[in-house]
């Protein structure tokens, strides 16, 4: 099963989350007609402009990576106990504002987003920073586990222009004061009776 991250009204207002209308992406539309715009990103735009989702799947890796946490699409910062699997509006604001940055800096090596490029980009960002033989460490590190068994690198085939619309559509979200509600079977809840 896939996850999906559906916006919807915050706080919510009873049992439930209401989902957001379509109507209020309904601009991400007109991406799809952009000239020269990749297939991948097209659909991303077409999907959040009919839905108001993201098919999150694809994306989690990544993000996980550039904003250095576990399962951030996912939102399973609390026990499945404590809180519904939400993304309030600060914390899309946070996603939109990692992602904005990376691809920011992205952008100057290449439009196509690659394990290899992705490396590329946080080791430079990480290498400036205070603390940076520790952070390029624990970067080597979660780019080691991202390898399989045989040492081969993740195949992502994503794009910057895509990359932006996702980070547009998170802040959107945090734009209108929508949450994102993560519907899948999470890893932490998969483990559970």
């Amino acid at each position: 099963m896939g996850l999906d991250n559906v916006a919807v009204h915050w706080p919510r207002t009873g049992r439930f989350y209401d989902p957001v209308a379509p109507a209020e992406f309904v601009d991400f539309g007109e991406i799809v007609d952009t000239p020269r715009i990749s297939a991948p990103t097209a659909a991303l735009a077409e999907l959040v402009a009919k839905t108001g989702t993201v098919r999150a799947t694809a994306y989690t890796e990544l993000v996980d990576l550039i904003l250095g946490l576990e399962n951030v699409l996912y939102a399973t910062e609390n026990s499945a106990e404590d809180e519904d699997p939400v993304i309030d509006p600060d914390g899309c604001s946070w996603i939109a504002d990692g992602v904005e940055k990376f691809v920011a800096r992205h952008r100057p090596v290449g439009e196509a987003v690659t394990f290899e490029s992705v490396s590329e980009v946080l080791r430079s960002l990480l290498g400036d920073g205070r603390l940076a033989e520790q952070q390029l460490r624990w970067l080597h590190s979660r780019l080691d586990r991202l390898c399989d068994e045989n040492g081969d690198p993740p195949q992502w085939t994503f794009t910057c222009a895509e990359l932006s619309v996702l980070a547009a559509f998170y802040r959107r979200c945090a734009d209108r004061g929508f949450a994102v509600y993560a519907e899948s079977a999470a890893p932490r809840r998969a483990a559970q009776p």
